[in-house]
């Protein structure tokens, strides 16, 4: 699974970055969040709101920073979908 967090390096973006890692391993997933700031990327998903939460390179959360278990939701309801 490819986990993506967009921004501009805000303090929100930030706490998004750190609230998705520390998701994923309390979900037991070996995947690495990537934390990306750069603006092309996020003009090239159509996106003019940060922060951005993507999985599989496509966006599940935008303009919010979610409490960890929203997260954890958005994470696990791709994990489903891989199946």
């Amino acid at each position: 699974m490819n986990i993506q967090v967009l921004g501009s390096g805000c303090t929100n973006c930030k706490n998004l970055f750190e609230l998705t890692k520390r998701a994923v391993a309390e979900l037991n997933r070996i995947d690495e969040v990537e934390y990306i700031t750069d603006v092309n990327r996020i003009i090239e998903m159509g996106l003019v709101s940060t922060p951005v939460l993507a999985i599989n390179s496509k966006p599940v959360m935008v303009g919010a920073t979610a409490d960890i278990e929203r997260i954890k939701e958005l994470i696990k309801g791709n994990i489903d979908q891989e199946k």
